[in-house]
Parts: structure tokens; sequence; C-alpha cells
């Protein structure tokens, strides 16, 4: 049993001095251009990802950006085609899904990839992280795989304008949850980075090994913050839209122009992928974690790592390490690296 069509008319309106045809899954006449040049900048920024994962040996560290590249480049390929079939039978209607999921879903994972950078980071100068490096990844990303799924169901059911007007405005509801979620999981990473850059710049620790892959971060999570912001006004909008209206002039011009789309969605990501391409994390990073900047801030260490004995549960719940006893009973490795240490 399908449920109302957004939008929907049996007549011809004008938008924008267009008429377009409301039996289409867009209220917009989509652009035929725009697409295939996101599509192809992306593929670019994406094998250039893959050449500098294979030279800079760090798969493992950006293959969050290859796959985001690649889900990009497929997504607006997808909407390529749907700019030319775009009406409600069922071919048309899984490629906007699939498009749409693909554009959608890939930011959240592009900021889980910043977690995984900031990570790297705090290894490299482990006395003055606020957090065990390793916890950065799977508490953050806890947090994002949550963010993720609620991003995934409220797409899945916005997407697709043949499911009942309940799912769909269920779907607008788990989407404002999981970008509000996403903002304050933001503005976590963004204390974290500036505490441990604040220990950093007072200890007299400011080489470009480290502020270059700090600001870098700062950047991208603003790209991804703005995006985020856009698309939370985006939808506090399109929410309180009754599917059974007819007057498209009255809708917010987010919603009427994709241009919008094309500046606050795509052009953000585009320059966040090239941003990465352009300042690569390995090009200040050492290849392996282990390494890590001695308390005089010039010379390179190879240390044990940082290990937590913990249970993974209890590094979940308790990743500052505030309720474990035992962390007063061993001495970090630095402390015995011959260094003296600058007092934080």
């Amino acid at each position: 049993m399908t449920g109302k069509r957004p939008l929907t008319l049996q007549k011809r309106v004008t938008i924008t001095d267009i008429a377009l045809d409301i039996e289409s899954v867009y209220i917009y006449v989509p652009n035929k251009i725009a697409p295939v040049i996101f599509a192809v900048a992306f593929a670019a920024s994406g094998a250039f990802h893959f050449w500098q994962c294979h030279h800079y040996k760090c798969f493992k560290l950006m293959v969050l950006h290859l796959l985001c590249c690649l889900m990009f480049t497929v997504g607006f390929a997808l909407r390529e085609y749907g700019a030319f079939h775009h009406s409600f039978n069922k071919p048309d209607l899984y490629t906007y899904i699939a498009s749409t999921s693909l554009i959608y879903m890939a930011p959240p994972l592009l900021e889980l990839a910043n977690y995984h950078i900031l990570g790297r980071i705090l290894y490299y100068i482990p006395y003055h992280s606020p957090i065990h490096p390793g916890r950065v990844l799977t508490t953050f990303g806890l947090l994002s795989t949550l963010v993720e799924v609620l991003n995934a169901l409220g797409i899945s059911y916005i997407a697709n304008p043949n499911l009942p007007e309940s799912l769909i405005k269920l779907g607008h509801i788990l989407m404002k949850l999981s970008l509000i979620a996403q903002i304050l999981v933001i503005t976590a990473f963004y204390l974290l980075a500036a505490i441990f850059h604040q220990r950093c710049y007072k200890s007299g620790i400011r080489p470009r090994t480290i502020t270059r892959p700090l600001l870098t971060l700062y950047t991208s999570t603003f790209l991804i913050l703005v995006r985020c912001i856009y698309r939370i006004v985006e939808h506090f909008g399109a929410s309180t839209v009754r599917s059974s209206s007819a007057d498209l002039a009255s809708l917010s011009p987010i919603l009427r122009h994709e241009s919008f789309f094309y500046v606050f969605e795509a052009t953000l990501m585009l320059l966040n992928a090239f941003l990465w391409n352009w300042l690569h994390p390995r090009r200040y990073l050492p290849v392996l974690s282990n390494v890590y900047l001695a308390q005089d801030g010039e010379t390179e260490l190879e240390g044990p790592g940082w290990e937590d004995r913990r249970p993974f549960l209890v590094t979940l719940c308790d990743p500052f390490g505030w309720f474990d006893s035992s962390k007063q009973k061993e001495r970090p490795f630095w402390e015995n690296n011959g260094f003296a240490q600058s007092s934080v």
C-alpha cells in the first residue's frame, strides 16, 4: 500500500520561469550538466587519493576518503541519469533513491575520517593527548555510527515518495535527529582538538607536522559543519510542507532551487576532498603510529605504542580513563625517553 506522492499535481506549474511537470521525483528542473562535472571531479580526487595512499602507504588512514569519493562519483553519475529520467516508475525511482542515499550518506563518513586523523595526531604527541588516541576513533566512531544509522533510515524514507506519508514524516524526524546529533559530535570533536592544541602551544611544541594537520582538520570539519547546518535548514523547511500542497511557489527557496544543493552540499564536499589531496596528513605524520615526537619538539622516537588493557566496552564508556584505578601504577613510556617534558 502506498501513500500520497509529495507535492503532486495533475497540471503544469512554473517555477523560476521554467515549466515543470510535477509528476517527477524532483520539484525543480534538474540540472543536466552539473552532475557530470561533480562526478568527474570526485572521480579525479578519488584517483589522486588512491595514488597518495599507495605512495604514502596509508590506505588504513585514508580509506574512508577513497570510499566517499567513490560514493559521490556513483551518486552524481546516477543523478545525471536521473536528470533525464525522473518519473515515478520503479527504475527511475530506484535510481533517485540510490543517488540521494549515496550523496547524503558520505559526509558523516568524512567526519569519521577526521576522527581517525585526529587520533593519529594524538599518537604522535601522546603526552598532551586528553584521551587515549585509539579511543578517539572508537568513541567518536560509535557516535558516528548512531548518526549514520539515523541518517540512512531517514534518507531511505524521505527519498521514496511512494511510502505512506507517516513514514516520510518519520524520515524527516530521523534526519533532523541525525543532523543535530552530528553537530553535537562535531562540537565535542572541536573541543577535544582545541584542548590538545592548547597544550601543545603552551608547552612550546609547534612544529609544522602538527599545526598543518590540525588546521586542515579544523577547516575540513568546518566545511562539514556548514553542510550540516544547510541540511538542517532544508529539512526543517521540508518537513512543514503538506504532501498535498500544490503551491510550490510558497516553498522555501532552499527547496525550490537546486543551486543551493550544489553550493552547500556538492561544492563543500568537493572542496573537502581536494583539501585532503592538497594537505595530505602523511606529508607530516610518520607511517607508524608508534613513532612519536619527543618532548623537545624536534626528535622522533619509536615507542612501544599506547595500549589500553581494559575491556573494549569499558574503554567506550570511559574513554578518558577517569575511573581506571590502575593507570597511576604504570609510568607512561614517554617519561623514560631521556627528554625533559615542558610543563603543560
